[in-house]
């Protein structure tokens, strides 16, 4: 039995990973900022303890006797001030860090998205030895890039780092509410064809990726997680978008017109201090733009990875829910 402190444990991940950790009866406690947060990790078998990444103290109090960290909550979306990206996944992954060093607690599992290595040029079956762009698309994942080079550097601390592709499954609360949100404001468009290639992770999946991380990943390594072979991007969101009944539109755009609208788009919009975001984000640019896929044999060969969730299984479950939910 190990004992984790999990951060982000409301979240789409982390709620899956405390699951998880439950069912094979690990101990579980997670930082709740809220009410809300609090009853969603109590409901998924995990102790809230009550305060934020901004809260160091907090932090430091919560994590005293635990095995393990698991850092997953960040700011995720794809638009906002660069300072709010900053203190939440950049400092407060340093916060963090202070708090585990001064917990006693070593081990950390750290996570970043695969996307991270997309900086507007193609990213094609790139496995960890691949360097961090000095430029990665959008302030999301710039902020992930700092984090995760802080975690690697910091001293004393057996930091592992789980890479997942774009995650999705059921409750997505980030990527099917965006293309359908995309679609019901004619906003979405299909790059180019939409035909590029892009890796994909089930949450259970990269819930799955992560436990074993923590039982058997090498401090101071990456690794990517994913559902296996890569899937063309226009399918994926096709089938996906069909699990809530929604049909996209055949609307296209070059990747060079998607390119000139983006740049001016976040221009335009930073000038205007605008709260909604653009058309489109170079963030959202980074997994609709072009190829971005990853190999994960690292963690198949060290972790001992293999999906829990099939990619058409996931899909078909989905699809189930959808024909078996109840009119209103």
């Amino acid at each position: 039995m190990t004992t984790f402190f999990v951060t982000g444990g409301s979240g789409f991940l982390g709620n899956r990973l405390i699951r998880l950790l439950r069912s094979r009866g690990d101990v579980v406690y997670a930082l709740a900022r809220s009410d809300a947060a609090a009853d969603a990790i109590s409901e998924a078998g995990a102790e809230p303890v009550r305060g934020a990444l901004e809260e160091p103290a907090v932090l430091r109090d919560g994590m005293r006797g635990a095995d393990v960290v698991v850092h997953a909550a960040a700011r995720t979306e794809d638009w906002g001030r660069p300072a709010e990206f900053e203190r939440v996944n950049v400092e407060g992954t340093k916060n963090v860090l202070w708090a585990m060093q001064r917990a006693g607690v070593e081990r950390l599992v750290h996570v970043t998205p695969a996307t991270v290595l997309a900086d507007g040029r193609p990213v094609v079956a790139a496995d960890e030895t691949r360097p961090l762009p000095a430029k990665p698309l959008g302030w999301y994942h710039r902020s992930k890039r700092d984090a995760e080079l802080a975690v690697l550097g910091a001293e004393g601390l057996e930091p592992v780092v789980v890479r997942p592709a774009p995650v999705w499954g059921p409750a997505d609360p980030t990527w099917l509410p965006r293309f359908r949100e995309g679609v019901r404001t004619g906003r979405f468009k299909w790059v180019g064809s939409g035909r590029h290639r892009i890796s994909t992770t089930h949450v259970a999946n990269a819930a799955h990726g992560l436990a074993l991380a923590a039982d058997r990943g090498r401090g101071g390594e990456v690794y990517f997680v994913t559902d296996g072979e890569p899937v063309e991007f226009r399918r994926f969101v096709s089938r996906y978008l069909r699990t809530i009944g929604v049909t996209i539109p055949e609307r296209t755009i070059s990747p060079r017109g998607a390119r000139l609208v983006t740049t001016a788009g976040e221009g335009f919009w930073s000038m205007l201090a605008a709260k909604r975001p653009p058309p489109v984000t170079r963030s959202m640019f980074a997994v609709i733009g072009g190829e971005c896929t990853v190999r994960d044999a690292k963690a198949r060969s060290e972790l001992g990875y293999e999906p829990v969730v099939d990619y058409d299984a996931g899909m078909q479950e989905l699809e189930r829910k959808r024909r078996n939910r109840v009119p209103k």
